[in-house]
């Protein structure tokens, strides 16, 4: 090296110099970069660190990830929402349109967040950044999504606890309706007699709910108790990050099976639970030509994987590099669908059940209606088949009694009042909600507050776990970006989501649940989840994607995943975020009212504030995208490239912040640093010298060069 040269000047100089990387590439000799340090910092040289992916935290164990990642995507809407869908839409028919939509879109889509998770190691706002810097906001509309999601989630896991402690006393309080004294006479509550002791015991006792959205009726002070336990409970799981969320995980995650395959085996021992499993499975195959039931499977998927959230990468960017991400999308997808079938065995057993007791009940109550008409010679004794027996009378023979009368009495029969009993009706009413259905159901088990209190203990772990992958999506990114104490950001996040979520504890509180759960994450979430791909296989490049997927993992995945991430999985989400959006228009939003004096539901319209605020909540989550697309197209928003200079001092090189060309950014030295943490900058990016580039490096495009994050990057020794 030149005596005069500025390297050699540094090696008997304790200043610093700075100069752009241009000119140390064109004035000097190659140094050698095994024996430089590379610190990629944004703080004034010799102050800052060696960058913070070093002291990024990780798993203890591939268990424990793999446990939180079945802990986010398996969730409420994998016990209920998903045997509900497969009832509604033609019981085993419809696993057919979910496992094609889960392999063209479910799992393709899955693998892509896991890798850029694990690839880039950051929060889903520095991934996209560091992807395509002008589709930036596709991470922060990820976390407004989870707050959207967080503040009325934990709202059902508030019901989840008040349901819980109810069920320590027998009988269970929802089993009958309450007797009220007028005088010395007994009256049973007039809106629980018209409708249920389950229903009343849900919408005036626990929620004690208002005739419309419109009807505030201050807050339900229970519920809003419940709330702050939810709250509470979700701060202490987070608080420490992974280290605290990690360790919850072991029970959240596992102990949901352990309660499903308990009431499996309960269920299959009662009475007529074959029949609701037969009723399940039974596939009505014209309903796999409807739309409609595609459109609500791809729906399905998207949602019970937790695509577009951020929880996913979040996770994922707390792997090392060479995790087989791969595999575990397969694995976690899996796991998801197993989950989603053994809920509807189980749920379906149960309901079983109960459409045979509500069956028998209805032959019950018929029956005596016909022998009153008998006794009053309203019908004749001769129209009653010889061998039927009052005392002892089947379904199979009410059946057929009831044939007769209304054959012989078809001009008058509807005047009877007679209903036909039949155990298909019963098993059609379909699922219903869990805090009416499974209740009630459960009010006829043997010693039914004990399996009371395991589901809803399943129910909260279901939604811890799931809160605890919304919070990741959440703190992770911004904890990254912004380089906030993750404690006291944490605990401001969960103080501020209790105070906002006082609005769903509200005795109109269910109806703006309903309109957070309905519209707030779905058609926002669409839209987040195209752009990853568009940005990804498009922008970034699906070959150049696939090459660093390659060289992270130590083999090439399926080629399978280059077409469905090129073509297939951006069309399918096109179908359904237009679908969406032509379903938000043909179909009026709206809501099912509980009315207190009808005691029964009926379907409402949201008045105009409401419709205001459904309007404001789509925006708000999507308004980022545009918002950051046009600031960095007109560079009004740095993107980080274009920035880049080093100063060496005594054989250290330091990032300081300087102005380059634009036709210097590819142009920097990238040396070796001892640290056994990997980096989060793909290492085909590193520069191996004057006149060479990298075996991978494949255009000049800069999106996404620099993140803000301030990557460190390493070159293995063999590409030195």
């Amino acid at each position: 090296m030149p005596k005069n040269s500025k390297v050699t000047q540094r090696e008997h100089s304790s200043e610093h110099v700075t100069e752009s990387v241009a000119d140390l590439l064109a004035l000097e000799e190659p140094v050698d970069y095994k024996q430089s340090i590379l610190n990629v910092a944004g703080e004034a040289a010799g102050k800052q660190k060696v960058a913070d992916v070093e002291d990024r935290p990780a798993w203890n164990s591939k268990l424990q990830y793999i446990l939180a990642q079945i802990g986010f995507s398996v969730g409420l809407g994998n016990i209920w929402r998903f045997p509900y869908l497969c009832q509604k839409n033609g019981g085993g028919a419809y696993l057919v349109p979910y496992l094609v939509l889960l392999i063209i879109i479910g799992i393709p889509l899955f693998f892509l967040e896991l890798a850029v998770g694990q690839r880039i190691r950051r929060g889903s706002i520095g991934v996209w950044h560091y992807v395509c810097p002008r589709l930036g906001g596709i991470g922060f509309s990820s976390c407004i999504v989870c707050l959207f999601v967080g503040l009325y989630y934990n709202v059902i896991i508030g019901w989840s606890i008040f349901y819980f402690f109810k069920s320590f006393q027998y009988p269970l309080p929802w089993s009958e309706c309450p007797v009220a004294r007028n005088g010395t006479a007994a009256v049973v509550e007039p809106e629980c007699e018209k409708s249920s002791a389950t229903t009343y015991f849900w919408y005036r006792e626990a929620l004690d709910i208002s005739n419309s959205i419109s009807e505030s009726g201050g807050l339900n002070w229970k519920m809003t108790l419940c709330l702050l336990v939810a709250w509470s409970i979700v701060g202490m799981a987070v608080v420490k990050g992974i280290q605290s969320s990690g360790k919850v995980m072991y029970f959240s995650s596992l102990f949901p099976y352990v309660v499903l395959a308990c009431f499996l085996v309960r269920g299959l021992l009662l009475r007529g639970a074959v029949d609701g499993i037969l009723h399940m499975f039974t596939p009505k195959l014209d309903k796999m030509l409807d739309p409609q039931v595609w459109r609500e499977a791809a729906t399905q998927v998207f949602f019970a994987l937790g695509l577009g959230f951020g929880g996913v990468i979040a996770f994922s960017s707390y792997n090392k590099q060479d995790n087989n991400c791969h595999f575990d999308a397969a694995l976690v997808s899996f796991i998801n669908f197993f989950t989603s079938v053994l809920a509807t065995l189980v749920v379906f057993a149960v309901l079983g059940f109960k459409a045979n007791i509500m069956n028998e009940k209805c032959v019950v109550e018929n029956a005596e209606k016909i022998l009153g008409y008998l006794n009053t010679d309203v019908l004749s004794r001769a129209l009653i088949p010889p061998h039927v027996n009052f005392s002892h009378l089947t379904t199979k023979d009410y059946a057929e009694m009831y044939k007769v009368i209304k054959t012989v009495k078809e001009d008058h029969f509807s005047a009877l009042g007679l209903d036909p009993c039949l155990l298909e009706d019963e098993l059609d009413k379909g699922t219903g909600l869990a805090f009416i259905a499974f209740t009630e159901a459960m009010t006829h088990f043997p010693a039914s507050p004990f399996w009371s209190v395991m589901f809803f203990l399943m129910l909260i772990n279901l939604g811890l776990g799931s809160m605890i992958g919304t919070m990741a999506g959440i703190t992770t990114p911004i904890i990254d970006t912004f380089k906030v104490p993750k404690e006291m950001f944490t605990v401001g996040c969960c103080v501020f989501a209790f105070f906002v979520g006082l609005l769903f504890v509200q005795r109109s509180g269910n109806y703006f649940v309903t309109m957070f759960d309905d519209y707030s994450a779905t058609l926002p979430l669409t839209v987040i989840v195209i752009l990853e791909n568009v940005a990804v296989a498009w922008i970034y490049g699906t070959k150049k994607f696939m090459q660093e997927l390659t060289e992270m993992l130590g083999f090439q995945p399926y080629r399978f995943y280059f077409y469905m991430w090129k073509f297939v999985s951006p069309l399918c989400m096109a179908v359904l975020t237009t679908a969406s959006i032509i379903q938000l228009g043909v179909t009026p939003p709206g809501y099912s009212a509980w009315i207190k004096e009808e005691a029964a539901e009926r379907y409402l319209y949201f008045p105009n504030w409401a419709m205001a605020l459904l309007i404001t909540l789509i925006v708000v989550a999507v308004l980022p995208i545009p918002v950051v697309f046009v600031l960095r197209h007109f560079h009004l928003l740095s993107d980080g490239s274009n920035t880049l200079s080093v100063s060496y001092k005594k054989g250290r090189m330091m990032k300081d912040i300087s102005n380059l060309e634009e036709n210097d950014e590819t142009r920097f030295i990238l040396s070796k640093v001892p640290s056994e943490a990997p980096s989060p900058m793909p290492t085909h990016r590193s520069y191996l010298g004057p006149g060479s580039t990298s075996p991978l490096e494949t255009s000049g495009n800069p999106n996404g060069r620099y993140g803000s994050g301030y990557l460190l990057a390493s070159t293995p020794e063999s590409e030195l």
